[in-house]
């Protein structure tokens, strides 16, 4: 059978080509392309590059060159309409049955194109009437001028049932039904009518620059104030970007991307020289959009207006896309000032109050951070118990396991050094100077002798041993720790050698078992360490047991592995705050010295009580 064109550019538009061929190659970020070592011929040097913007791969070694389907029927060596309903069937797009139906369904789709255009050029002619003299008026007052309302096609719906059916009646009823220009009344006997009427209309287009449907704006009363065209052949709603045909070539200048809500912000962006604005039209960005945005830059910039609606609309967005962030693939967060848009900034303070705020955006996790641990006061161990929950929740939603493990990390940290308790209150009357804290106000350091032997500076010797020992029982989880892992402060000699021979291990040979693990360990000239190792007793945590339960035992290490690894930073950051209370001598630096001493003392207290745990189950 024969596929049309458009079925296949709509295939090829719904298909992220490095997701399909990551899968059968190891992919390196370089810029806005991917870089790999090519498929189809040896080679050391990578020359294989993978373009998603553009939907193709090249190599400059060999010549080989194509698309998505080309890969697969190359690479994987499938026929070419095998390879079409494997990228359809996870496109969600349903193959064209091989009959003449579907031939002349291509051909009419291709004819609406024809119908939006004529539409489109119409409006503009009644805008520039008569008739557009209040939408002029109304453009002028929003700061819009000639230029732009020439190079946006604005136009104008006059305030009729029938004016634009009557232009357009050489298309047909049926096809201006189907475009979405005329509703079509449920009741039957009733004509169709003009469905944009007294409104101001503005061109939304597809990524090759074609008018796919219009969206309105009320000019007097009434409601909606913005009303889009419905779904048709042409228009996915959830799969459309408004100005992404202008946008794209204009994000591979500026290196980014600025999402923002509507038509009229895109716009006020374009004006004032920044090209590269799209927005979605009407709905909460879908993973489709979100896909598209990816495309165009690794982390799209979301400037959402300041009201309570802008910031949920923001808070939405950076749920929808968790599942689908990864090395390469995540969102900023813009926060303008309360109640302005970005027309609203541009209008009063310039482009350059804008690119203050696009230059500096808030991170993913920082936004998912903020919202949820200002969702409900933390006054109740129940409060504090259902913060960890939610964010623990987003996090499992994460597909990549390496950023699944960051992000764990990092809102993980943020909460323990939230809910702690402080060690005692603070006394305000009583005089602030360097002999108030010596001593006397110092908090009590943890009585237990596990506490105490804590290094300050790197790992005690029992936790390196501990550590590693686990390692070897476990090594199922060194790829997907390898990072926390290669951050632990090992001490220097054969413990820090057995460590990176770990790590290198679990990155060349992917997830490991004990038996694997010891053959790869005997060719690396380790084994006697190892040896040794299993032949340490008393190390006091599960994992380094052999009766403990290992599903228990796994997750302990794993807990011990991040503990260790925060407590560096810990360290220093609480140095570093005795030293500004020893010369400046002030409440706040205090307070943040007793705040830190209390972090760093739950994490020498967890420890603890994984080793006093382990001993009562012995």
């Amino acid at each position: 059978m024969s596929l049309s064109p458009q079925f296949l550019d709509e295939l090829r538009g719904r298909t992220l080509i490095s997701s399909v061929i990551g899968k059968q190659v190891k992919l390196t970020r370089a810029g806005r392309e991917w870089k790999a070592c090519c498929p189809f011929h040896k080679e050391k040097t990578p020359s294989f590059t993978v373009n998603d913007e553009k939907g193709f791969y090249h190599c400059f070694g060999c010549g080989a060159h194509g698309d998505a389907i080309r890969f697969l029927t190359d690479a994987q060596g499938l026929p070419f309409m095998d390879a079409v309903k494997e990228l359809a069937d996870k496109a969600g797009l349903e193959v064209p049955a091989a009959d003449p139906r579907a031939r002349e369904k291509a051909d009419k789709a291709a004819g609406l194109y024809d119908v939006m255009t004529a539409a489109s050029r119409w409006l503009e002619e009644q805008l520039a009437g008569l008739e557009g003299a209040a939408a002029r008026d109304y453009l002028k007052r929003r700061g819009i001028t000639d230029v732009t309302r020439a190079r946006f096609n604005f136009g104008f719906a006059p305030d009729s049932r029938t004016k634009l059916k009557t232009a357009l009646k050489e298309f047909g009823v049926e096809k201006l039904v189907e475009c979405g220009l005329l509703i079509q009344p449920e009741e039957s006997g009733k004509e169709p009518y003009d469905r944009f009427r007294g409104r101001l209309m503005i061109p939304i287009r597809d990524q090759r620059g074609r008018v796919i449907a219009f969206g309105g704006r009320i000019l007097g009363d009434g409601e909606p104030k913005y009303l889009n065209s419905p779904e048709t052949p042409l228009f996915d709603k959830g799969r459309t970007l408004y100005n992404l045909d202008r946008a794209s070539p204009a994000s591979r200048d500026a290196k980014r991307v600025v999402v923002v809500e509507g038509y009229m912000d895109v716009i006020a962006l374009d004006q004032t020289g920044i090209g590269e604005g799209v927005a979605p039209l009407g709905t909460a960005l879908t993973e489709g959009q979100l896909e598209r945005l990816w495309r165009l830059a690794a982390t799209p910039l979301l400037c959402f207006d300041g009201d309570a609606a802008g910031q949920k609309a923001a808070v939405r967005a950076a749920l929808r896309a968790l599942p689908h962030v990864g090395p390469g693939r995540s969102l900023g967060f813009v926060t303008l000032p309360t109640g302005q848009d970005p027309d609203d900034l541009l209008r009063a303070k310039g482009r350059s109050a804008l690119e203050d705020l696009l230059g500096a955006p808030e991170s993913l996790v920082d936004r998912l951070w903020r919202h949820e641990s200002a969702a409900e006061p933390l006054d109740t161990p129940e409060q504090k118990a259902g913060l960890k929950r939610r964010l623990l929740d987003h996090v499992a939603t994460i597909a990549d396991p390496d950023v699944r493990d960051q992000y764990r990390s990092a809102l993980m940290d943020r909460f323990y050094a939230l809910t702690r308790p402080p060690r005692r209150e603070w006394t305000p009357n009583r005089p602030v100077g360097r002999s108030v804290f010596q001593g006397r106000y110092a908090p009590p350091r943890p009585a237990s002798q596990q506490a105490k032997a804590v290094s300050a500076t790197g790992l005690a010797p029992h936790e390196s041993r501990a550590i590693l020992a686990g390692l070897m029982r476990f090594p199922a989880i060194l790829s997907s720790h390898a990072e926390t892992i290669a951050a632990l402060p090992f001490p220097s000699g054969q413990p820090l050698r057995l460590r990176d021979v770990l790590i290198d291990c679990a990155l060349s040979h992917g997830e490991l078992d004990p038996d694997r693990l010891n053959t790869i360990l005997a060719d690396k000239g380790v084994a006697a360490v190892v040896e040794q190792l299993r032949l340490t007793q008393g190390l006091g945590f599960s994992f380094t047991r052999r009766d403990a339960d290992p599903e228990r035992a796994c997750r302990e290490l794993v807990l011990v592995i991040e503990t260790l690894a925060a407590r560096p930073a810990l360290d220093a950051a609480l140095a570093a705050a005795t030293a500004r209370l020893e010369e400046d001598g002030d409440e706040a630096a205090f307070m943040e010295q007793q705040r830190l001493r209390t972090a760093r003392d739950e994490v020498n207290g967890r420890l603890a009580a994984l080793m006093e745990n382990a001993a009562g189950d012995a």
